[in-house]
């Protein structure tokens, strides 16, 4: 199981996922402690073998990803009516607005349930050197925080809804003119 230490600042807890190949399911075993971990809502998990830890890296990465486009998307969609010419708006903000409601709805699909979209990597050298790094046989291992992301999904959801409104009543208006 992840290994938990005491030296760290409290009420944090931190599972420690260590790279030791002892039989040929090595890589199962540090996927299965990476989970545990998840599951147990570790404050602070340290993954040493690198292969895994890449891969969640990359995997929060494209959250964050698809979580920035969706709001970004949404906010100019809902902004490009306001600072640009009314023929042109309809060019920028429909399919930024289509964009963004397609990035929360994929994120919310994807990565709403996922325990990994509970977590950031740490990147921070001051952080870091609070933790037990020194005790670890991997050079670069990966860092990654539990952080809550209640407003964070509101903000996405709620900018990517009145986007996704914004673009129907476009559309609705463009409908009713044509008929």
């Amino acid at each position: 199981m992840a290994e938990r230490v005491s030296d760290l600042p409290s009420p944090s807890d931190c599972a420690i996922i260590r790279e030791v190949y002892d039989g040929e399911n090595a890589h199962e075993h540090f996927e299965f402690q990476l989970e545990h971990a998840l599951e147990a809502e570790c404050q602070i998990i340290v993954i040493e073998p690198s292969k895994i830890g890449d891969e969640t890296a990359r995997w929060i990465t494209v959250g964050n990803c698809l979580h920035k486009t969706a709001v970004l998307a949404g906010v100019t969609c809902l902004v490009s009516p306001l600072m640009l010419p009314s023929r042109i708006a309809n060019y920028v903000s429909l399919p930024l607005g289509f964009f963004s409601v397609s990035c929360a709805s994929l994120y919310g699909v994807s990565w709403q349930f996922d325990p990994c979209c509970k977590y950031q990597v740490e990147y921070d050298p001051k952080k870091l050197s609070r933790l037990p790094l020194h005790t670890l046989t991997s050079t670069s291992p990966v860092v990654i925080v539990r952080r809550d992301d209640k407003y964070r999904k509101r903000l996405h959801n709620v900018v990517a809804l009145s986007a996704g409104v914004y673009c129907g009543f476009k559309i609705y208006q463009w409908w009713t003119q044509c008929w």
